[in-house]
């Protein structure tokens, strides 16, 4: 069976899917609509209004979108599960499971991910991370000093995908003339985060873990032999419980934070100027008081999330604020709609620096709380106070700047814009 029949039948059975959503509840959760990937946000208030738990056949999931209940599950892991292996599959879905071996503490429960964290935690704390302030700073500053006409630039190209591939690849060992490569291997290995990915991208992002992995068989015997001031070496010689990583935690460790230390960042540094120049009277309100900008990233963060999603499996029979879950159903926890929740945030539509109340759950909560945390914050933190400084005007060159076709990770593909410099 041909690619092109396979896609034209699996897009009738989710058409299929879809209609008896919305026939069975009023609303229908679909994720890959070009509509919801551009603006998913008027489909999130949907889904909390008229059916807050919905059973959405396309994630062949429970999809919850209220904060408390969001809030609940991801605090909760001796009840919800990381592991994609302890839900029920279907087939596509087993077929599509990495090795055992494969999965990285992200994908993991206790004690093993207790056991992985803490050799991983100590680059990660903010006292470790606020030391590279000074460096990030410099690096930003070149960055800058490299656009050769300000009225005309892409910021995601220029900024926003250089600087966390920079910092993590230094942070990795991984030498300046490697980085462009580094920074092709994140975007291929990121697509499998994504529940929606296809054959092809799939046999990518895997030629890609290989590639990755046999770059970092060489350093890692390296490190063993002579240990170097990166995360690498830390890796090799950290124990926890009297056990070390194995070559193949290590590198599953690596392929992790290779995503977790860009992705993220990259796509907080885009949405979160973009929602600044959508409203400027906010963007006017942080240049006359810079002491806001790490409110700023906090409500930026909660305002356009740069991960919307994560999933769960349910271990054992339960409730949730009185819903009803059966043991090894799937779960899958919108981020983006509960830092949206009313009850939770006034006017959460509405972007406002100053906003007070709420917790956002942008970096997640309970034992997955992201690890980078603290240096996403830092590298937002800068780069708003530096681009700031360096351009007394910034503007939009697009009213619609295009998002990447993902559910998972929601970022830009570019942001033009004109500026003028200081």
């Amino acid at each position: 069976m041909t690619h092109a029949i396979r896609t034209a039948i699996r897009t009738v059975a989710a058409r299929t899917m879809l209609m008896r959503e919305r026939w069975e509840s009023g609303v229908a959760y679909n994720p890959l609509s070009s509509a919801t990937v551009q603006n998913p946000y008027p489909l999130y208030a949907a889904l909390r209004e008229r059916d807050p738990v919905h059973r959405s056949r396309l994630m062949h999931a429970w999809v919850f979108t209220r904060h408390a209940d969001v809030d609940a599950i991801l605090r909760d892991h001796r009840r919800f599960s990381n592991d994609p292996r302890k839900g029920n599959l279907t087939r596509q879905q087993r077929v599509q499971l990495p090795p055992d071996d494969g999965l990285s503490m992200l994908f993991l429960d206790p004690p093993d991910h207790k056991r992985l964290r803490g050799l991983v935690n100590k680059a990660f704390t903010p006292r470790a991370v606020n030391a590279l302030e000074p460096h990030i700073r410099s690096l930003l500053g070149e960055l800058l000093d490299d656009i050769d006409d300000p009225t005309g630039f892409d910021l995601m190209e220029a900024v926003a995908q250089p600087l966390p591939v920079t910092v993590i690849a230094e942070m990795l060992g991984v030498p300046p003339k490697d980085r462009a490569q580094f920074k092709i291997w994140s975007d291929q290995r990121a697509r499998l985060l994504e529940p929606t990915i296809d054959d092809r991208d799939r046999a990518v992002a895997e030629a890609t873990s290989e590639a990755f992995d046999g770059y970092f068989r060489p350093i890692i015997k390296e490190c063993r032999v002579a240990p170097q001031d990166n995360i690498v070496s830390a890796l090799v010689r950290a124990e926890e419980e009297g056990k070390q990583l194995t070559e193949r935690e290590t590198l599953n460790m690596l392929r992790l934070l290779l995503i977790a230390g860009n992705e993220t960042t990259t796509n907080m540094i885009g949405n979160g100027m973009l929602a600044l120049l959508r409203h400027p009277d906010q963007l006017q309100k942080l240049r006359e008081n810079p002491s806001l900008v790490p409110a700023a990233v906090e409500e930026l963060l909660r305002f356009d999330s740069p991960v919307q999603m994560s999933m769960r499996r349910v271990l054992k029979d339960c409730e949730v604020n009185g819903f009803p879950l059966r043991e090894r159903e799937n779960i899958v926890v919108l981020l983006g709609a509960a830092n949206r929740d009313p009850d939770v945030f006034e006017n959460p539509d509405r972007l406002d620096l100053e906003r007070g109340e709420g917790n956002h759950l942008a970096f997640g909560r309970g034992i997955h709380h992201c690890l980078g945390a603290p240096l996403a914050r830092l590298e937002g933190r800068i780069a708003l106070e530096t681009l700031l400084e360096r351009f007394p005007q910034i503007n939009l060159l697009t009213e619609r700047p295009r998002f990447r076709n993902s559910i998972v990770l929601r970022g830009l593909e570019s942001l033009p814009l004109r500026c003028v410099r200081a």
